[in-house]
C-alpha cells in the first residue's frame, strides 16, 4: 500500500475508534491484501464466465475485493467498512465503492446505517447452506427444462466437458470447464427467468472455488458425470436430484471451510442501531 493510502487508512481508523459505540475497524495491510490480479469473479457453479479484475467494472472489482477481505478475515462481523481506504487501495473513486456496498447490502453481506457507515453482517451456517440449496433448486429446474426442450442431444454436448472435468488437475481449467458445463444447461433450458435469477446469486467464496474449497473438485466431478448420465436417459428427476446433491455437498464443504477460518464466530460488538 502506498504512503498516502496508508495515511488515509490510519486517519479513517483513528476517526472511527474515537467513537466508542462503533465496532473496531481493521486497516488493510499489504500482507493481508488478497492477490487480485487474475482473481476469478465467478465462485463455484456460477452462471457467468470467469473474468479477471481488469475486465470488470469498478463496482464489480470493489464487490469482489470486499468479499475477499471478509473471507481473509481482514474485515470481521460488526466492523465498519473503511470506504476511503478501499477506494485508495483499488485506485477508484468513492462512487463505485458506494455502489458496491449498496449491492452487497442487497445480497446480505452488509448493513448500511445512515450517518454512521457500512457494517459487515454476521454470517451463519444456515445462510451458507440455504445459498447452496437455492443453487440446487435453480439448476435443478434448469436441467429439467433443458431435458424437456433439448432431450438427450444435450448430453452429447455436455459429455466432452464432463470428461475434461474428470481429467483435469488444474483448478483454473476446472473452474472454466464447470462454468461452461452449467452455462450450457442454462442455455438449453431457454428460460430468461432462470438466467436472471442465477445472475442475481453471487458466489459466497470470492475466488477460484476449487482452489479455495478442499474436496470440491471431487464433488463436481461426480456430480457432472451423474447429470450427464441422467440427461442421456432423459430422466429429469434424476438430473434434478444430481444437481441438488452436488450443490448440497459443496455447501457443506464451504460451511466446513468457513468454520475453520473462524468466519462464523460472533463479533465482540454488534452493529449500532
Amino acid at each position: 500500500m502506498c504512503r498516502a493510502a496508508a495515511l488515509l487508512v490510519l486517519k479513517e481508523t483513528a476517526a472511527v475508534q474515537s467513537r466508542p459505540s462503533d465496532p473496531e475497524v481493521r486497516t488493510i495491510p499489504r500482507r493481508q491484501e488478497p492477490a487480485l490480479q487474475g482473481a476469478r469473479a465467478a465462485s463455484g457453479p456460477d452462471l457467468l464466465p470467469s473474468q479477471t479484475l481488469s475486465r470488470m467494472s469498478s463496482g464489480e472489482q470493489v464487490r469482489l475485493y470486499v468479499r475477499r477481505l471478509i473471507f481473509d478475515g481482514v474485515l470481521r462481523q460488526g466492523q465498519r467498512v473503511p470506504q476511503d481506504a478501499i477506494a485508495q487501495t483499488l485506485g477508484v473513486s468513492r462512487i463505485p465503492v458506494r455502489e458496491a456496498l449498496i449491492a452487497l447490502e442487497r445480497e446480505g453481506w452488509m448493513t448500511i446505517v445512515p450517518h454512521r457507515g457500512v457494517f459487515v453482517n454476521a454470517l451463519d451456517e444456515s445462510s451458507v447452506r440455504d445459498h447452496y440449496e437455492l443453487y440446487g433448486l435453480f439448476y435443478g429446474f434448469a436441467v429439467r427444462r433443458a431435458i424437456e426442450r433439448r432431450g438427450p442431444e444435450l448430453a452429447d454436448q455436455l459429455a466432452p466437458l464432463a470428461a475434461q472435468i474428470a481429467e483435469t488437475t488444474d483448478t483454473e481449467q476446472l473452474q472454466e470447464l464447470t462454468q461452461r458445463f452449467h452455462r450450457l444447461v442454462v442455455d438449453a433450458a431457454q428460460s430468461p427467468r432462470v438466467r436472471s435469477l442465477l445472475r442475481q446469486m453471487t458466489g459466497i467464496v470470492p475466488g477460484n472455488f476449487f482452489e479455495l474449497v478442499p474436496g470440491a473438485d471431487a464433488v463436481e466431478r461426480r456430480g457432472t458425470a451423474a447429470i450427464v448420465e441422467a440427461i442421456r436417459n432423459e430422466d429429469a428427476a434424476a438430473a434434478e436430484a444430481a444437481y441438488a446433491k452436488m450443490l448440497r455437498e459443496e455447501g457443506e464443504l464451504v460451511v466446513e471451510l468457513f468454520r475453520k477460518r473462524g468466519m462464523f464466530e460472533q463479533p465482540a460488538e454488534t452493529v449500532p442501531s
